[in-house]
């Protein structure tokens, strides 16, 4: 299997990377959605939560209040590394369950190719598991922007989750790809469709 992390900042316009590339037929994971899995009603990693930040978070049908965790970790420093104590190698290792499932080949082309859509691979020091890291960029006000106007953030939130990420210059420290995302979507889209290209055929010379 040839593994390849796709990150960037939020608002960077990585999530449009990854749904190109599985309209394309390429395996994503999506390490926010299975963040959403391991807090569901019954699971370790939203007891540890409540106990860590207030079984408040927690409403009476047993699911986690988002916005309400968000206030609390992004405003702090230490509350947010608590939190990715627990998070963190919940989400890993169901990543790593996933991906040792996709091991077998189905017979489709691009069966050798995986891709983990993950936004803190470098915050979380995973990009040794993969072949290749490839990183979304796009200027932090343009970023801010998307993430008011498209998202619905308060700007004071919008900031401090981009404050919580590491820099672009240490994303591309850690890139073997980068994709800057400072134009139109056509623009981005020609440029995953030629990187995607350039993957599946190192996938398929592996």
């Amino acid at each position: 299997m040839f593994l390849v992390g796709l990150t960037g900042g939020i608002g960077s316009g990585k999530s449009t990377v990854a749904r190109r590339w599985a309209e394309l037929g390429t395996t994503v994971l999506d390490a926010d959605l299975v963040a959403r899995e391991i807090v569901e009603p019954g699971e370790p990693a939203l007891a540890d939560i409540a106990a860590r930040f207030g079984a408040h978070l927690v409403d009476d049908a047993g699911r986690l209040d988002r916005q309400g965790l968000a206030d609390v970790v992004f405003t702090d420093d230490e509350a947010r590394r608590e939190l990715d104590r627990i998070m963190h190698p919940r989400i890993a290792a169901r990543i790593a369950e996933r991906i040792a499932a996709l091991d077998a080949d189905d017979g489709r082309p691009q069966s050798r190719l995986a891709v983990v859509d993950h936004p803190l691979l470098i915050e979380t020091g995973q990009t040794g598991r993969f072949d290749a890291v490839v990183v979304v960029l796009a200027p932090e006000p343009v970023r801010l922007r998307r993430l008011v106007d498209q998202r619905g953030l308060r700007e004071d939130d919008a900031r401090a989750r981009l404050a919580a990420q590491c820099t672009d210059d240490e994303r591309r420290r850690h890139a073997t790809h980068v994709l800057v995302n400072d134009g139109d979507l056509a623009t981005l889209l020609r440029a995953a469709d030629d990187l995607h290209g350039r993957l599946v055929t190192a996938a398929q010379a592996g």
